[in-house]
């Protein structure tokens, strides 16, 4: 892979940093035009784009059209919410002289960081890539973007990265607003440029640390947003075993098979009873194909880990098998006695990236929230159970282990709205953000205060008047203007 050099690093951060200057005096309006383009440029170049991806990650093209249209999506769904305005949090408290102490004139916003650096994800070349949601939140916010080309695709890190300059100079965008570099050296490098303000990573508990660590140990530490490791566990009750089994262990199958198992939120150990339905029949979904990772490094990780858990004293393989062929792997199960997991949890708790889950038979389901206890926290926590069963111990764990509950689904498959998080407590994510929705642009803004200040030196979007439209909290009363008044 092309390893981006230390002057093309300093050219590119400096192109970024004049960019964010207009960025973030662009209006709203000029923001969510620069989204929309590169949203109709993927739309418009998506059988070269896809074919590129095929050729490089080996995911189908089915799937990969139906990842450009998710990120093509998303971008769009981003120029909504900039455009709609609240992710500001716009709030004016007006001068009180009456009281004492006198309480000043306060108007708060949010602003953009500045230029933020972006690492992509192998597993999904669009959707959190050149072009994914960590760029678009950035742009969303008023930021710009360096890309850090993942060496999984790079032909097709560079090719979106052209269509998306062509996209953005045909709408008049500042050069810069986003830009790629290549190579391990110039991504850690990038993350101690004193001009990068953020860092949006997904991708391994390992390499997000070590870059984590590095943000932390810059003279000027900023912030790092990485969605690390989760196994995403799954609770299925007595009755829902009971009543649905085999229809639960066909969904499970084809959760974690999903993409060969290559998705952050694949459920990688599922809680069910002893003599469970779902044990009974999830072999029979069990895919005996071989099937190629996105990565050497990936399959590697796959096999270490399944000979992990059968090196684990009680645990079975109860579906598939390992394949010997060189570069390849096939979809397993493996099941072990719940008592195992306080002698053993270290490895039975442990991420494996690929086709594979671990069923933990558990005797009493009032033991369930007790076992819970073992587990780190995740991106889901899933619960499959029937209307008449409490299941509200199980849900108060998952919610100080989990950053989304799952009630009666499968947690692969994130939505893009307002109301989704895609995060999770330590080691899932380093922060409170999500990575996904509409708040992930918080991400990438800081709040600001002008005290006393004359109208002239305040933005206009905390101007008296309110000549944007924008919905503002003033002295504490929600005001939204008509939208239809609005002239961002």
């Amino acid at each position: 892979m092309t390893e981006t050099t230390s002057d093309e690093l300093d050219e590119r951060c400096a192109a970024a940093q004049s960019a964010s200057e207009v960025a973030r005096r662009a209006t709203t309006r000029e923001r969510a035009s620069w989204l929309r383009a590169i949203a109709a440029a993927l739309d418009s170049n998506v059988d070269e784009l896809v074919h590129i991806a095929a050729a490089e990650t080996h995911l189908g093209l089915e799937r990969l059209e139906g990842e450009v249209a998710r990120t093509s999506g998303q971008l769009r769904h981003l120029a909504s919410v900039i455009e709609e305005g609240s992710f500001l949090e716009l709030s004016i408290d007006h001068a009180r002289d009456t009281v004492a102490p006198r309480v000043p004139d306060l108007r708060r916003m949010l602003i953009p960081l500045g230029p933020v650096a972006v690492f992509s994800a192998s597993n999904f070349p669009f959707a959190f890539s050149v072009a994914g949601g960590d760029t678009a939140s950035a742009i969303a916010a008023g930021c710009s973007v360096v890309v850090k080309a993942h060496s999984g695709h790079p032909q097709l890190s560079r090719r979106t990265t052209s269509v998306i300059d062509r996209a953005l100079d045909e709408v008049g965008a500042p050069i810069g607003l986003v830009s790629l570099v290549e190579g391990t050296g110039a991504g850690a490098a990038l993350v101690m440029h004193p001009v990068i303000r953020a860092v949006g990573f997904t991708g391994s508990l390992a390499g997000g640390r070590a870059l984590f660590d590095r943000a932390m140990s810059r003279p000027d530490p900023i912030p790092f947003f990485g969605e690390l490791g989760s196994i995403n566990p799954v609770v299925i009750t007595p009755g829902a075993d009971s009543a649905r089994g085999a229809q639960l262990a066909e969904g499970l199958a084809q959760s974690f098979q999903l993409g060969a198992g290559q998705f952050c939120t694949k459920p990688g150990v599922v809680l069910v009873p002893r003599d469970s339905n779902v044990e009974r029949h999830v072999g029979a979904h069990v895919r005996s194909a071989n099937e190629t990772l996105l990565t050497d490094r990936i399959s590697a990780g796959f096999v270490e880990g399944v000979t992990a858990w059968q090196r684990s004293t009680g645990v079975e393989l109860i579906a598939g098998e390992m394949t010997h062929e060189p570069g390849s792997v096939r979809s397993m199960v493996f099941a072990v006695d719940a008592e195992r997991l306080t002698t053993d949890s270290d490895a039975l708790l442990a991420e494996v990236f690929g086709p594979t889950t671990l069923l933990v038979r558990y005797r009493d389901v009032n033991d369930v929230p007790r076992l819970l206890e073992d587990f780190e926290g995740s991106l889901t926590g899933t619960i499959h159970a029937e209307p008449d069963e409490d299941v509200s111990s199980i849900t108060d764990l998952f919610v100080g282990r989990a950053g989304r509950i799952v009630f009666n689904g499968w947690p692969t498959g994130v939505a893009v709205t307002w109301s989704q998080h895609h995060g999770g407590p330590w080691p899932a994510t380093t922060s409170q953000f999500t990575s996904v929705g509409a708040t992930g642009i918080r991400r990438f803004l800081r709040p600001i205060t002008f005290q006393d200040a004359p109208e002239a030196q305040l933005p206009p979007e905390l101007w008296e008047s309110n000549p944007l439209g924008l919905p503002r909290r003033i002295d504490g009363e929600l005001s939204i203007p008509d939208r239809r008044s609005r002239s961002s």
